[in-house]
């Protein structure tokens, strides 16, 4: 994450804090109110530990093989008697 998402997320959990507070002030001291306060603490706490020792990144592209599946006939003797339970349309009568 850079200091420029770090900061976005401070930026957000203080927008955050202000709705809570404007909640309190209409509300008082209600469970869900509580709650709220309680989340946005855990949130405030889970940023200072990420921004302190950050996890490490997770690469999002994956280097695999592509598998060609033609659209060819398939030998359908392969299928024969297999259950076809929740596969939709039927284009053919069903196996016995």
């Amino acid at each position: 994450m850079t200091r420029s998402e770090i900061a976005e997320l401070r930026y957000a959990v203080g927008q955050l804090r202000q709705c809570v507070t404007a909640l309190r002030s209409h509300y008082g001291d209600a469970g869900p109110i509580r709650r709220l306060e309680n989340d946005l603490e855990r949130l405030s706490i889970d940023a200072d530990e990420f921004e302190q020792a950050p996890p490490p990144e997770v690469s999002t592209k994956r280097d695999q093989d592509v598998i060609y599946v033609p659209d060819s006939k398939s030998d359908e003797a392969a299928w024969m008697g297999a259950q076809d339970e929740g596969l939709g349309f039927h284009s053919r009568p069903r196996t016995k």
